[in-house]
């Protein structure tokens, strides 16, 4: 069996993927919504079992039980509680038997019982209690790795059910959730109210599913998040909020929707568990799950240490100073105010759309051209090769390669690196990268071995001569090595705190994300405090109403207020869009001028012109300080 620490400090350590939706899944298989979905653990297991492995084989680590509804109260409706040993029974062995040697860990689901706590047409306490113990009794004795107390909706049933829960066991994982409305409350409670409820019971984990798409669960977990300190939190979303189509409830969220709020959740609320709820399937748990191998690199032990002192055991090297390794350097270092346009490279062998933009960015004066890694996880050109070329042709202007984390491994990243050096490629932007599920290849293997601080280590490990191993080089590289930030990011204080680590690792100067007003990158920077180093601000002038909704949506990282997209949406013509882009981003970059060294034009669709009408009137303005 594949290696497993226990459950609860596995909750700890990392971010578990959990399942999607049980009962949508058998209903999708054709069983009638008539039909006791628990009883299907006997009458049809083989169903069970593959929805169980399909989840595990999109990245699942926590799978449930079908057991949800298996308490006697609810299975003597339908003329089964004396089978409630044997579904239970049947439940637990399917989820077992499916996780075998994965390291997946199996959850004992177990829902409300359907009845109103001491109301007339409800159920006593004392008879709530007997059926959870009886129910829960079974679970544990069926093996499961933790219980899952979900879709309550009322937490003080909820909190009779932990309750009963330690009872059994005292010290058994058992993870509590709730469904809240879309005012942040669990039939009149706050989130606050809620944690106050289950807190002396110690819950492993409290959270939220069912009822509300990822988006919407967002406020609620953000207040957990606050009030509970240390306590791991959960998510189970809705694949969106559902539509009535001729009487059947349709969730419209995409995976990449689901996905991209399921990030929103873990970096800015610090939830633990991840997974789906209703009208979620394996395809939404796959993308969930390509996010939290980005989030969390796989191979998590590898970090990149700290150089010995020269003399010690590393080799004495004369460094370059940052300001000579490159012309981009140089006139950073003059307080030039710079400016880079960004142009993709091609998906075939016809890289032609490129020299165009570098000649008719060099005679407008640009500074340099930045070639993307890979973005947004399509197969291209890889920018090395492009660089290369560029560097023999007559009109160049530098050229700033990308490279990404998400495709080499350490030996291949090294290797890479090296041959850019001789090929006479000096100016290295050290990325991240998008996951996978966002592009053409959506199961392709993420590496990940590092992340862009670890591989700026690299860099300078690099530039002082020796490699990641301590092997001298022979002689040093002399990288002038770049770093991105994001001002809006969901998490600002993490974004400036991963900013000066890579600072500290050797980054000299730092590209933005495209920001669209100009308070926001204010006050981003003024949190940051003094970098010492140069700050060139991104900007991506829109091209479009739709072109503004798709990349606030669905593209990592990017964030585009309201107003924005409403300037955009007043446009009448294609042609008063592009302009309108235009403008939003002079707007930006002239209130900010004074504040950076420089713009980073993104232009949409590689319209180098639009990144040069960007740029009119601010090539060849006074110096810069970007103090």
């Amino acid at each position: 069996m594949a290696h497993r620490i226990p459950f609860k400090q596995a909750l700890q350590d990392k971010i578990l993927v959990l399942d999607g939706a049980m009962g949508t899944q058998i209903y999708a298989h054709g069983v009638h919504l008539s039909r006791c979905f628990d009883e299907i653990n006997l009458s049809n297991p083989y169903l069970i079992s593959k929805i169980h492995h399909d989840y595990i084989s999109a990245g699942a680590r926590v799978i449930e039980t079908n057991t949800f509804g298996a308490s006697r109260i609810k299975l003597d409706r339908f003329i089964l509680g004396s089978r409630l040993g044997e579904i239970i029974a049947a439940g637990c062995k399917l989820a077992l038997d499916a996780a075998g040697d994965t390291g997946a860990y199996v959850a004992g689901s177990v829902g409300p019982l359907g009845l109103r706590l001491n109301h007339p047409e409800g159920i006593e306490p004392a008879a709530a209690i007997a059926a959870f113990d009886e129910q829960i009794r079974l679970l544990l004795g069926g093996g499961v790795d933790l219980l899952m107390l979900e879709t309550f909706g009322d937490p003080d049933e909820l909190a009779l059910a932990l309750k009963t829960a330690r009872g059994v066991d005292k010290d058994f994982p058992v993870v509590c959730s709730a469904v809240f409305d879309e005012k942040t409350l669990v039939q009149g409670r706050t989130p606050e109210q809620y944690l106050e409820l289950l807190l002396p019971h110690r819950p492993a984990a409290v959270g939220l599913n069912c009822r509300l798409s990822i988006d919407r669960m967002l406020p609620v977990l953000e207040r957990l998040h606050e009030a509970a300190e240390s306590l791991p939190l959960l998510a189970m979303a809705d694949a969106g909020q559902s539509r009535v189509v001729e009487d059947r409830d349709i969730y419209i969220s995409t995976p990449e929707f689901v996905a991209e709020h399921a990030r929103r959740a873990i970096q800015g609320a610090g939830v633990k568990l991840i997974g789906g709820c209703c009208g979620t399937n394996p395809s939404h748990i796959r993308a969930i799950a390509a996010t939290v191998r980005m989030l969390q690199p796989g191979a998590s032990n590898i970090s990149v240490k700290e150089r010995p002192a020269p003399g010690e055991h590393g080799p004495v090297v004369e460094l370059t100073p940052w300001e000579q390794k490159t012309p981009f350097a140089a006139k950073l270092a003059a307080g030039k105010f710079v400016s880079s346009v960004e142009i993709r490279p091609p998906r075939g062998l016809d890289d032609s759309r490129i020299a165009e933009a570098i000649k008719g960015l060099a005679e407008a004066g640009v500074d340099a051209m930045n070639i993307p890694d890979g973005p947004r996880a399509t197969a291209r050109m890889h920018p090395v090769h492009i660089a290369s070329r560029l560097n023999r042709q007559p009109d160049k202007i530098e050229v700033i390669v990308h490279y990404t984390c998400r495709d080499r491994n350490l030996l291949g990243m090294q290797a890479d690196l090296l041959g850019a050096w001789k090929l006479g490629l000096h100016n290295i932007l050290a990325v991240t990268g998008d996951p996978p599920k966002l592009g053409d290849y959506p199961d392709a293997t993420a590496v990940f071995d590092v992340d862009s601080i670890g591989l700026i280590g690299i860099l300078d490990r690099l530039n002082h001569g020796e490699d990641l191993a301590g092997r001298p080089l022979g002689e040093p590289t002399c990288f002038l090595i770049g770093a991105g930030c994001n001002p809006a990011a969901i998490d600002p204080g993490k974004e400036i705190e991963r900013l000066w680590a890579k600072v500290e690792a050797g980054a000299e100067y730092v590209f933005t994300q495209p920001v669209f007003e100009q308070e926001l990158l204010d006050g981003f920077l003024s949190k940051a405090g003094k970098l010492p180093v140069p700050v060139l601000a991104g900007y991506y002038p829109l091209y479009s109403y739709n072109n503004a909704e798709f990349l606030h949506n669905e593209v990592p990282g990017m964030t585009i207020p309201g107003h924005v997209r409403a300037r955009m949406k007043a446009a009448r013509t294609k042609e008063e869009a592009q302009a309108t882009g235009v403008e939003i981003a002079r707007e930006a970059l002239e209130s900010i001028y004074d504040r950076v060294q420089g713009a980073y034009i993104m232009p949409p669709f590689d319209k180098w012109q639009l990144a040069v009408a960007v740029l009119e009137g601010f090539i060849g303005k006074p110096e810069n300080s970007g103090d």
